[in-house]
């Protein structure tokens, strides 16, 4: 079964280290982690589940981020997983349509706070998350995506994975974990094609959904194990049949996909990625807004369709909006956390770009999906000049890295305006030598 092949994968890997580029690209994964988890903390999304579910009277062995305030593991799970998942900074895995660091990360590190163990112990239980979760998303899709957020419903398996791993779970036990996060699978699109608090609580359900199912399974409780490929499971129906779970599990670890993170290089939503590359090719040029006359983006359908927000008024709304996030660009050169401030918002600048802006599918896009993310931008300007962009991926995707220095400095930008410059960089400090801490309840999370 498929599900045992998983969890016999994750056991045996455990006779030897994670190779160096594996430990890592886990490093940055949880350090990026942490950067849209305490941005997210700012938000009302997780504010109001604190609120609803933390008392003064309640405490655990996981703590909240960035207050450090303890609570119960799987309170901790879903409250930073939900913030997690609320700025739109958070990692992407682009073959599977798939932010999988938000559940993954939440309930992990949630496991690895309620036992204390290594650094090395929770940077295993993260890769081995995503070598799970990533290839269950890339196996779904595209059907998947139609009508299913895959952060929420594939996010509680790939969390449930990394659980289990860093309980150190036997192979039957984890595969248990696994078949019962499936059944908890969830987290429907419409709940991000409208301003509510919904989706990045998609991400928290699922990091906590996870954790309980590899906790369960731990005391003997067990699940499904052809949950994936049953007539009646999570591939009939929620992928409409079509998965390859063969290849799924077919060379497993080689690479392992935490290396193929994509790290989000802008605020906002993936699908607008590539259009805001390419404008910001075109400033670089020298073309300035009051310049433009047109801005034509052709892209991939689905971008299309999540993010084509025509008149955003809302930070959500902006995020989701390609004219949007190219307009925000081409003003202000930078498609982070400036670009939804209330002046930007308000800024007639953008307003008027926003007004000029046109969004159609370009077929060779189209054709790439998912596996390239790519837009052509042409930039009419007030002589009636065309200028032209074609971006054939994003920046922060596999193939254009940030580096380490770069992730370093996004961390700094997102971190430092909520806790501090000195805080923010002994808290990087800490993250990029979590291979060598021996209890990461010594993490501090306010240093």
């Amino acid at each position: 079964m498929i599900l045992d092949r998983f969890a016999r994968f994750a056991v045996a890997s455990r006779e030897d280290d994670l190779p160096g580029d594996v430990a890592h690209a886990a490093t940055r994964v949880i350090l990026d982690w942490y950067a849209a988890t305490v941005a997210g903390t700012e938000s009302a999304p997780a504010q109001v589940l604190a609120k609803a579910l933390v008392n003064d009277a309640e405490t655990g062995p996981a703590r909240l981020i960035p207050s450090g305030r303890a609570v119960p593991a799987r309170v901790a799970a879903l409250i930073n997983g939900t913030a997690s998942h609320t700025a739109e900074i958070d990692d992407i895995y682009r073959d599977g349509l798939y932010h999988p660091g938000s559940p993954t990360v939440a309930a992990a590190l949630a496991a690895a706070e309620l036992r204390g163990v290594s650094g090395p112990a929770l940077l295993r239980g993260v890769a081995v998350g995503f070598e799970v979760g990533d290839r269950i998303a890339a196996a779904v899709q595209p059907a998947h995506y139609t009508y299913w957020h895959t952060t929420g419903t594939v996010g509680t398996i790939g969390a449930a994975a990394a659980a289990a791993e860093v309980l150190g779970l036997d192979a039957q036990r984890f595969a248990h974990a696994l078949a019962t996060s499936v059944t908890m699978a969830a987290g429907l699109q419409q709940a991000f094609r409208s301003d509510a608090m919904s989706k990045p609580l998609h991400a928290g359900h699922a990091a906590e959904a996870g954790l309980l199912a590899a906790l369960a399974a731990e005391g003997g409780f067990t699940g499904a194990l052809d949950v994936l490929e049953g007539e009646a499971g999570f591939g009939a129906g929620m992928a409409a049949g079509t998965p390859d779970w063969e290849a799924a599990v077919t060379g497993l670890g080689e690479p392992w996909l935490v290396t193929r993170t994509t790290v989000k290089n802008h605020s906002c939503c993936g699908h607008t990625f590539a259009p805001v590359d390419a404008v910001l090719a075109l400033r670089e040029g020298g073309l300035t807004p009051a310049r433009v006359r047109e801005i034509r983006v052709a892209t991939y359908g689905a971008a299309l369709k999540v993010a084509g927000q025509p008149d955003p008024r809302t930070v959500f709304e902006a995020k989701f909006s390609i004219a949007y996030c190219v307009s925000a660009a081409l003003s202000l050169g930078s498609v982070r956390r400036v670009a939804f401030e209330p002046e930007a918002m308000a800024s007639p600048e953008i307003r008027e770009l926003i007004g000029k802006t046109t969004l159609s599918v370009d077929p060779g896009c189209e054709a790439a999906f998912p596996s390239r993310r790519s837009a052509r931008v042409v930039i009419v300007d007030t002589d009636g000049a065309e200028h032209e962009h074609y971006r054939a991926t994003r920046r922060g995707d596999p193939d254009d890295p940030l580096s380490d220095d770069d992730l370093s400095q996004k961390f700094a930008e997102f971190v430092t305006p909520v806790i501090g410059a000195g805080k923010g960089a002994g808290l990087a400090d800490a993250l990029w030598c979590l291979a060598d801490l021996d209890d990461v309840r010594n993490l501090g999370v306010q240093p």
